[in-house]
């Protein structure tokens, strides 16, 4: 209980921190420091043990499937559904390693320890190993397990010398207790990936481009040599031949990832500075010499607190984080880089603001996304 009065105190202060008039936030959306920090580590607080609303992705085989979500998945249950909440967390874990001093850090550890517990996680494997779940959280979920699990990897790695390990147990013991799931998780997806004939090219969770960008990176920090290749492979059948990404059509209504941008960001990891370049200038021809960011405006949310309309939020933030990406996939001097930048700083100003936790429809997600954008995580392998 103590904990809890604890979040929601740091919730409130944040939020009265931080959201000040519209003219000040859009002059500090680019600042991100403990304060910042502060505001995104408060929404993932104050919903990683929300369990309601929750919306749940369950199939059932009989009655005994008929169980609240703290019951099924006791883990990540919280922040209404479980991908969010599987981010939520990588959240914490992130600001942590980032800033392992700050005010949130106390609450942070806390949730952690208590989410992630062995017992929780050895039926959240078995949850997913289930009958009848094969297509559970697939990719999207699944691919920000592995984020978490590379998170707390590169966590217990940078605290490996025996003084800070014994000074500091909590990411050897976290990185042990996720890593049955981590496993089952990426069995899953080498069973899958095989299979899968042709690339999903949507908007949303299903999306194949995003979350083999978060696998890959997982691979490489992992060192799993085996799931890479396939990863590797998979992503230049897809992609490797495509030309002329429509991308005025983009965005759909409730897109929250960009299928041509995602597509590009995850070519930038498969290929050499040289072969992206040349790979790029087939795939999105528009893209200007003269510096220009207006040619990709970000998209406009009418009404946040619509779960639906305000995924184009998120998309404002992860079209930054793939401009940037990009950006950081092409040789150096390159004719398109100032575009590229312009257009990022641009998506990444509209995307910060709309962090507000003003409304749940977004706040149990988008400060996961602006995060990863401001930490570069993506980038920043």
């Amino acid at each position: 209980m103590i904990r809890h009065i604890f979040v929601f105190i740091l919730f409130i202060k944040a939020a009265a921190a931080q959201n000040p008039a519209p003219a000040a936030g859009v002059e500090s959306a680019h600042i991100f420091d403990a304060v910042a920090a502060q505001r995104f580590a408060s929404l993932a607080l104050a919903c990683v043990h929300k369990e309601y609303p929750n919306k749940i992705s369950h199939s059932m085989l009989s009655d005994a499937d008929v169980a609240p979500p703290r019951k099924l998945t006791p883990a990540f249950y919280g922040c209404y559904d479980w991908h969010s909440s599987i981010h939520g967390h990588w959240l914490l874990v992130r600001l942590l390693r980032t800033f392992p001093d700050a005010p949130f850090a106390a609450a942070a550890r806390a949730a952690l320890a208590e989410s992630l517990t062995s017992a929780n996680l050895t039926q959240e494997a078995a949850y997913l190993n289930a009958e009848g779940r094969a297509s559970f959280e697939r990719p999207y979920g699944l691919g920000w397990l592995l984020q978490l699990g590379q998170e707390l990897g590169e966590w217990e790695k940078s605290r490996s010398a025996p003084k800070d390990a014994a000074a500091d147990p909590l990411p050897a013991q976290l990185a042990a207790n996720v890593r049955p799931l981590e496993q089952a998780a990426v069995g899953r997806l080498k069973t899958w990936l095989p299979k899968l004939s042709y690339p999903v090219r949507s908007g949303e969770h299903n999306q194949t481009a995003f979350s083999m960008g978060l696998m890959i990176d997982y691979a490489r920090s992992t060192d799993d040599r085996v799931f890479l290749d396939l990863l590797l492979r998979k992503a230049r059948d897809y992609y490797q031949k495509d030309e002329n990404c429509p991308l005025a059509y983009e965005p759909s209504g409730e897109d929250f990832l960009s299928p041509c941008l995602a597509e590009a960001d995850v070519m930038r990891r498969v290929l050499t500075p040289e072969y992206f370049s040349a790979w790029l200038r087939g795939f999105m021809p528009q893209l200007p010499t003269d510096g220009s960011g207006t040619w990709l405006q970000p998209a406009v949310v009418t009404d946040p607190s619509d779960p639906k309309l305000a995924h184009l939020d998120g998309l404002n933030l992860s079209r930054a984080w793939m401009l940037e990406g990009i950006a950081a996939g092409l040789p150096a001097g390159d004719p398109r880089l100032a575009a590229l930048r312009a257009s990022a700083s641009a998506h990444r100003e509209a995307g910060l603001a709309s962090v507000t936790g003003k409304h749940y429809e977004g706040g149990h997600w988008l400060g996961s996304f602006a995060v990863y954008l401001t930490t570069r995580r993506g980038v920043n392998r």
